[in-house]
């Protein structure tokens, strides 16, 4: 999002937070406003059954901070499989059949990766490897062979840690043609024998009849899609970037003059704005934070302007020109320079867990303009 479109959220925040100062129409506007900012159409039903578990997954990006392995993705989504009759035609653990209902992906949100990771199964010694194929067309018993699209080979070592396969090129044509998603076929064969399938495979694919939901939540294989929605891909495309603190800032903020207190409470600056999103109504479906500093500009503009205001120039002739005659232009206004994201977990309209990273949203750093 752009500077101004972080004000907006700002002002929309505080505008619902203090709803009750507000008319129902303009409240619902207010809402409304903020929810298009964050890139929803419109706010995840509210539930009485409590939200589904975080994936392990989701929560190690959130807690990096948003930082997203697929370049310019901004949002990321977690998937299990679905299960169904078909389950039972693949009774081995070598060769298995998974089905991700992809169809609450918004329309605007293009797949920029694909990351199909499994977890490591105990007893396995031999090298093997996994076979990733799209499904494109599902065969018939007796008559027709599938229609399979390699996708990805990955070697099995005896090792720990998580096995990663690429599926990208898989969920880029079901975003695209959803009414053909037929799933993905996994086969685990040896290596040192192609034809062979694996008898003790190196990864889980499937549920042991002893496992509890607990346990097969934490075992099973899940679909990490990463996605760019239309806000992102036009701020990227304008070449913007995240505004952060720079050489600049440090130096200037390095170099500020002393003033006495009334005023510095009066000088152009940030201010403290804390919101949270229980007062807004969102804890129900908003998973963390629970909320966030997003800080504000307010202050005056005075003539000089001292370098620690970062003024641009044309802000330094507006003052000037204010200062001979007020009558001609206002003051330099006080705004925010330097913004920095925010990265948020919370429910779709489906229950799915979605972590998104919003650009803009918290004030680092305020000048004249």
């Amino acid at each position: 999002m752009r500077g101004a479109c972080a004000c907006a959220v700002v002002c929309a925040l505080v505008a619902v937070c203090a709803g009750a100062g507000l008319d129902e129409a303009t409240r619902a506007a207010a809402e409304r406003q903020l929810l298009s900012l964050l890139g929803l159409p419109r706010r995840p039903t509210r539930r009485l059954a409590p939200p589904p578990p975080v994936p392990r997954a989701l929560r190690v990006l959130y807690d990096a901070r948003g930082a997203l392995p697929a370049a310019a993705a901004n949002t990321a989504r977690s998937y299990h499989h679905a299960p169904s009759e078909l389950d039972k035609r693949f009774p081995g653990d070598h060769r298995f059949r998974l089905y991700f209902n992809l169809s609450g992906v918004p329309a605007d949100e293009l797949a920029r990766g694909a990351d199909l990771t499994f977890q490591r199964a105990p007893g396995a010694a031999s090298d093997q490897r996994l076979l990733l194929y799209d499904i494109v067309r599902p065969g018939r018993r007796g008559k027709t062979e599938p229609i399979l699209r390699l996708l990805d080979s990955v070697p099995l070592r005896p090792a720990e840690g998580l096995v990663k396969a690429d599926a990208l090129g898989a969920a880029r044509r079901w975003l695209m043609e959803p009414e053909h998603n037929h799933g993905l076929l996994v086969r685990v064969i040896e290596e040192d024998d192609k034809s062979s399938n694996a008898k003790v495979p190196h990864v889980r694919v499937r549920r042991r009849a002893e496992e509890n939901d607990e346990e097969w939540n934490a075992l099973q294989p899940i679909l990490l899609l990463y996605t760019e929605d239309a806000r992102a891909r036009e701020a990227r495309e304008r070449g913007e970037t995240r505004l952060l603190r720079n050489k600049r800032a440090a130096q200037r903020r390095g170099h500020r003059s002393h003033h006495h207190r009334k005023e510095a409470r009066e000088i152009c600056q940030r201010r403290p704005l804390y919101v949270d999103f229980a007062e807004v109504g969102w804890s129900d479906w908003i998973v963390a934070p629970h909320g966030y500093d997003a800080y504000y500009c307010q202050g005056d503009c005075p003539f000089p302007l001292a370098d620690h205001l970062n003024g641009t120039n044309h802000a330094i002739v507006q003052t000037l020109v204010n200062s001979v005659n007020p009558a001609a232009v206002p003051k330099a206004c006080c705004v925010p320079t330097q913004l920095s994201p925010i990265s948020m977990l919370y429910m779709d309209e489906v229950n799915n867990v979605v972590l998104k990273n919003y650009q803009d949203m918290m004030v680092v750093g305020c000048g004249c303009r």
